[in-house]
């Protein structure tokens, strides 16, 4: 008597913290954007101010009470400003989530003619296209997330809260801000203002590397990005600080 066959074994289920695990991964790696941003501004902008005040008055205390009168005002309006704009693109894309789940409650029929569309624009031959569409239809949450994701390019559920995002903005700051300011606390103004520079300098290059290790970039042209911008606005900054007085007469 032949050995029975062996039962097919179950799928082995799948534990929603695996599974989106990868999702979750790159949603921390994307607040790379607020640590660039931030640090970078709190680098560059205290360094402007720092040297404008250095080279207008040339009293360490006046260019120590602006530089951290600047940083802290910076950081919070650089948190407060990404909690708000972060919030209000959340907003704006529930409004557009909303309106086209009622066009798919008003027009079922053109909108699945929508999902067949997009699945053929997509390398789907049509029937397989139309096929896949009706049986979407059959699920409607993961319909309407595939239509939304699709046609307009956000995600079903915007996110309101923005505080992690914010937090980074303005600690960046904060923590770039001490490098261009740091040497004044220690030397006079004339040997503190190459070593700002020095410093900050530095510290871009540091920027640059965290962006290209998180962002998977080529190191060499990741730091040479940030250099070359940083450079740029520094020098812009430091020429309008140290010329502006001079022409306004208050040097």
């Amino acid at each position: 008597m032949a050995a029975p066959a062996p039962r097919p074994s179950a799928p082995r289920p799948i534990r929603a913290p695996v599974l989106f695990a990868e999702r979750a991964r790159i949603a921390r790696l994307g607040r790379i954007r607020q640590f660039v941003f931030g640090s970078l501004d709190g680098l560059l902008v205290p360094l402007g101010v720092i040297s404008g005040v250095a080279g207008g008055t040339g009293d360490p205390k006046a260019v120590i009470v602006a530089g951290i009168a600047e940083a802290f005002a910076g950081a919070l309006s650089m948190g407060a400003g990404e909690f708000i704009s972060g919030r209000s693109e959340a907003q704006f894309q529930r409004t557009e989530v909303a309106r086209e789940m009622e066009q798919m409650r008003a027009d079922p029929q053109g909108e699945l003619e929508e999902m067949i569309h997009f699945l053929e624009d997509e390398g789907i031959p049509a029937v397989e296209a139309d096929r896949l569409a009706r049986l979407l239809a059959l699920h409607p949450r993961a319909y309407a997330k595939t239509m939304i994701e699709k046609e307009l390019g956000i995600p079903v559920d915007p996110e309101l809260d923005r505080i992690p995002e914010a937090l980074i903005m303005g600690v960046s700051y904060i923590a770039g801000s001490i490098f261009p300011l740091a040497p004044y606390f220690f030397l006079p103004i004339p040997a503190a203002l190459p070593v700002s520079l020095f410093s900050t300098f530095c510290a871009a290059v540091i920027v640059g590397f965290v962006r290209g290790k998180l962002a998977g970039l080529q190191l060499v042209r990741s730091i040479g990005e940030i250099v070359l911008v940083g450079s740029l606005s520094a020098l812009g900054g430091f020429l309008l600080g140290t010329f502006l007085p001079r022409l306004l007469g208050y040097s």
